[in-house]
């Protein structure tokens, strides 16, 4: 069939959309009409080569839809089903075995390579092969096919074209919280950038109950937003001589539990020594292949400190996903507060508002 899609030709080039060609859906796989697609750093990083992915690609990852045909081995979802498509994974390695398939010992491969697992790729134009199978969707097209590993079924009664961001920036900071970090009730938490991924994290750290909950960022209105949806506190570095000394004084001894999600070296260090004794720092921030930080050994062996990184929150979207949906629905949980919508055909703008901190969470609509 003939999709829209906005495809990447190039290293930080302005994608084109064109009309191309979608293979019909095999046994194992699932046909989705977009209806929205969240727009993620992860797609910019990957249009810009920060991994070697191939071009032309279609990307797009956090994609939401409803289900127009099935594969006759499919039996998760139904035609006319309201779905978000996720991060995809093996099905069989060790991790997926354990279902923690956000660790997925073929995840590159299996969100990355730009094709299916037997080298082909779903996508053409007049013979020319456009790289698809992004994070088994490539959801920057008014259609696209996935398989069972990556889509959930969602509530018809919450609005479809809200809940693509949450397949992966905001399941990445709320699940960094809740399924990862696991503060208690009560305890203190700085995040480290309050875009779309922060934003979550505060969110789901005032839905859990952390008392004391501290946004960092230099762009003040969305710190003013952070405090809106969570944040107790909120501090820009540009008018702090000392950070660090800083989130000391608000908390008396450093926090218990720190969340980086800038992809900065020197702000890393900065999470992992803003930690209370015993305390601990997970990351998210999408480096650059070989970017390496310097820590001070001492401090975190001394204090117990502990530091790790997190993968899409450590979540299995099955159940995390429709949590997330219900706590939007109680009132509990406003990401809605982070996204703008952009028709398709300006994609570009949406990334351009993206880039410069003018949006925190654009979602592109696709036309009925």
């Amino acid at each position: 069939m003939k999709v829209q899609a906005a495809i990447v030709r190039a290293p930080r080039a302005p994608m084109s959309l064109e009309t191309i060609d979608l293979e019909d859906v095999r046994d194992n796989e699932i046909l989705v009409r977009l209806v929205a697609t969240g727009v993620c750093h992860t797609d910019l990083a990957m249009r810009d080569q920060a991994f070697p992915v191939p071009q032309p690609i279609v990307l797009g990852h956090e994609g939401a839809g409803i289900v127009t045909r099935i594969g006759c081995s499919v039996t998760k979802v139904q035609p006319g089903d309201h779905v978000v498509m996720s991060f995809n994974s093996c099905g069989h390695c060790p991790s997926c075995n354990e279902h923690e398939p956000s660790y997925c010992h073929d995840f590159f491969g299996s969100n990355f390579a730009g094709q299916r697992a037997d080298g082909t790729s779903p996508l053409s134009k007049g013979g020319e092969r456009i790289h698809g199978n992004f994070f088994g969707q490539s959801s920057f097209a008014t259609y696209s096919v996935c398989t069972q590993r990556n889509i959930v079924k969602v509530t018809k009664n919450a609005p479809l074209e809200l809940l693509g961001p949450l397949a992966c920036g905001i399941q990445t900071g709320a699940g960094a919280v809740i399924n990862a970090l696991k503060p208690r009730m009560g305890q203190s938490l700085a995040v480290f950038g309050s875009g779309s991924v922060g934003m979550a994290a505060i969110m789901a750290a005032k839905a859990i109950g952390l008392t004391t909950i501290i946004a960092i960022d230099l762009i003040q209105e969305r710190l003013d937003l952070a405090r809106e949806v969570g944040a107790t506190h909120a501090i820009n570095p540009s008018n702090t001589p000392d950070l660090v000394a800083e989130i000391r004084t608000i908390t008396g001894y450093g926090v218990e539990y720190s969340f980086e999600t800038t992809g900065a070296s020197k702000v890393l260090r900065q999470a992992v020594e803003a930690l209370a004794p015993r305390g601990t720092c997970g990351f998210v921030g999408a480096a650059a292949l070989g970017t390496e930080v310097t820590l001070d050994v001492m401090d975190i062996m001394t204090q117990g400190k502990k530091l790790r990184g997190i993968v899409e929150g450590d979540s299995n979207p099955d159940v995390f996903i429709p949590a997330l949906i219900e706590l939007y629905r109680q009132g509990r949980f406003p990401f809605d507060k982070l996204i703008r919508f952009y028709p398709l055909e300006n994609i570009n703008d949406a990334i351009n508002d993206a880039e410069s901190g003018k949006v925190i969470k654009p979602v592109v609509r696709m036309s009925t």
